[in-house]
């Protein structure tokens, strides 16, 4: 595994924790959360299968 995939392994969770967090605390609507998260997992899944 390269160093790049354990960068979207570690920054990938930590996006959805943080639109989960702003979520919670009414900055973001849930449809701005889900899209945020579901492009994340997206995007990393991309670049993770690329690498």
């Amino acid at each position: 595994m390269s160093d790049a995939q354990i960068g979207l392994m570690t920054a990938t969770p930590i996006i959805i924790f943080f639109a989960i967090a702003l979520r919670r605390i009414g900055v973001l609507s849930t449809v701005a959360t889900v899209s945020a998260v579901s492009i994340s997992v997206a995007i990393a899944a991309v670049l993770f299968t690329t690498q």
